[in-house]
């Protein structure tokens, strides 16, 4: 029998109960030790696990297996997976071309088959890959042959994927899919500049990495980032766009309170559109970008735990949760 999303829905707000709170982040930060954290975390049910890492991919399968099981339509999450399937043709063809082994660093869901991605690089068959991939695939192929350059490489096919994240999203009728990945490709090409800046890559670097968006000024941002960081900053405090100024703001007073500031920002996008929707996929996205956004946080918390910071700095790090 095909599943409705009102069967849908009534099962992810039921699973909802179980993300993280507030409450719980307090618990976690508290932790003295990396295997202590490990502990609670298995304890409240998040993963299966001798570290974070095995934790936290037990919790992603388990999360992937269970939207499959209730979604109506797992093409939703198509515009989310593109990544992956980028990630893992980057991980292929630089395999392939330096003869290492490549399987350890497949990452899944994905669309394209890795056996697939393997075949199209092996035989110089990228007209076997995703139309959207297969002229991405073939430069990117061609700079790594020639020039050796993993960083144009990847800019060139990282570009492919946002730019299908936007197609795909703009063409999923959609209203919060398309504001989300408007947003969540505005500020990757920002910070994709700001790297650039920072360490003064060329324009054609640019120009290929940078994917054309909504109201993104894509050749201002270049000319800026030319002339370095602070001309990019100051370029970039003038757009009022995607609250971008504000942004600004936040990396003037420092690079990971930029990161924080995107991160709540797509957040908070997710809880206005999908913690109160009551049709439609909304709800299965947020409760899915509800746990990535636990995945992170418990990132952030081991991270701290680790280096012996201390729980207010740690506090300070943790962006929006879902819940």
């Amino acid at each position: 029998m095909a599943l409705s999303y009102e069967y849908s829905i009534g099962s992810v707000r039921a699973k909802e109960i179980s993300l993280l709170s507030c409450a719980d982040t307090e618990q976690l930060i508290a932790c003295q030790s990396v295997s202590q954290l490990c502990k609670l975390l298995s304890d409240k049910g998040i993963g299966n696990g001798d570290t974070v890492d095995e934790i936290l991919e037990d919790y992603t399968e388990k999360m992937w297996a269970y939207l499959k099981s209730v979604a109506p339509d797992f093409e939703i999450f198509s515009p989310f997976i593109y990544q992956n399937d980028v990630h893992n043709f980057k991980a292929v063809l630089k395999a392939v071309m330096s003869g290492r082994e490549y399987q350890d660093l497949i990452i899944s869901p994905c669309k394209i088959d890795p056996d697939l991605l393997k075949k199209a690089v092996e035989n110089k068959r990228m007209d076997l890959l995703p139309e959207w991939l297969r002229k991405p695939a073939q430069e990117a192929y061609e700079i790594i042959a020639h020039t050796g350059d993993a960083r144009q490489s990847d800019a060139v096919v990282d570009c492919a994927a946002m730019q299908e994240m936007i197609s795909s999203a703009n063409g999923s009728g959609s209203e919060f899919i398309k504001l989300y990945f408007n947003n969540f490709v505005f500020y990757n090409n920002i910070k994709i500049a700001i790297r650039a800046a920072r360490t003064s890559a060329d324009k054609e670097y640019l120009s290929k990495a940078l994917c054309e968006v909504d109201e993104f000024r894509k050749s201002s941002v270049i000319s800026a980032a030319q002339k370095g960081i602070d001309a990019l900053i100051d370029e970039l405090s003038k757009y009022p766009e995607y609250d971008c100024k504000r942004s600004m703001e936040a990396y003037k007073a420092s690079p990971s309170a930029f990161e924080k500031f995107v991160d709540d920002r797509l957040m908070t996008l997710a809880k206005e559109y999908c913690k109160r929707a009551s049709q439609g996929e909304a709800p299965l996205l947020g409760y899915y970008l509800g746990c990535e956004a636990e995945k992170k946080m418990i990132h952030i918390i081991a991270s701290g735990i680790s280096t012996g910071s201390s729980r207010e700095i740690i506090r300070e790090r943790l962006r929006e949760i879902y819940g």
